[in-house]
């Protein structure tokens, strides 16, 4: 599996020219002209609308809005937010629920190094926090993605240092009743986009490789010892 990083730290890059990079890349990685790639960004500000996002759910001052062939609805992207768009052939056994429940169980394993315990709620994609005595459930980094000819496109955002303000322009994915937040919000502290990918790129290697894993719970829900481990095309 190859990685690119598309100016990490130094460069915002614009959404419509890395729209047009992905469909390159994954033209020819799903001729197998290619090996899988992910892509590592930072893109300049922008609001991307999914296929299922409602006209009250946009920008509510007229804000450009581009919208795009991805599942999910309308989110953020921006300085600050690490955006990963995995361009990679399935698996024929794999099924799209378990490639997404992968994509976040890497971003819940590299979020559990930096002090960080997240996971997911069920009926949600994306990466949370659970609600606690001050705070809602917050959510720290979405998914949405498109396969086509058997290959991903598009991914997830995370977000490490980004600013917030940008969501409330927005009902962020849809959700309502519920925060957004950074891994900098969490932890108290600046943080190095550039780290956190590096510290990212070995669980992404790892659950895309599609091997069996054990899959962490669901917040709020305790571990069960008898789990058993997740079969490639499980959900």
């Amino acid at each position: 599996m190859e990685f690119l990083d598309l100016g990490l730290g130094r460069e915002h890059r614009d959404y419509s020219e890395t729209w047009e990079l992905q469909r390159a890349i994954h033209g020819e990685v799903s001729r197998g002209a290619r090996p899988n790639t992910v892509l590592l960004l930072e893109h300049a500000s922008v609001y991307t609308a999914g296929k299922r996002t409602e006209s009250q759910e946009r920008p509510l001052d007229g804000t450009p809005v581009i919208d795009v062939d991805r599942g999910g609805k309308i989110t953020w992207h921006g300085p600050g937010q690490l955006v990963g768009y995995p361009i990679v052939r399935l698996p024929e056994a794999a099924l799209v629920v378990d490639y997404v429940r992968r994509l976040e169980e890497a971003l819940i394993a590299m979020l559990a190094k930096f002090g960080l315990n997240t996971g997911r709620i069920r009926g949600r994609s994306g990466v949370w926090l659970a609600a606690d005595d001050h705070q809602l459930e917050r959510k720290i980094a979405a998914i949405g993605v498109r396969v086509a000819a058997g290959t991903t496109m598009h991914g997830f955002a995370l977000n490490v240092d980004p600013d917030l303000s940008a969501f409330d322009q927005i009902i962020p994915c849809g959700l309502t009743g519920v925060g957004v937040t950074s891994m900098a919000a969490e932890l108290g502290t600046r943080i190095m986009i550039t780290d956190v990918a590096q510290a990212l790129i070995p669980h992404l290697g790892h659950y895309l490789a599609f091997e069996d894993y054990v899959q962490s719970p669901d917040i709020g829900s305790a571990p069960d010892p008898t789990l058993s481990r997740v079969r490639v095309g499980a959900v």
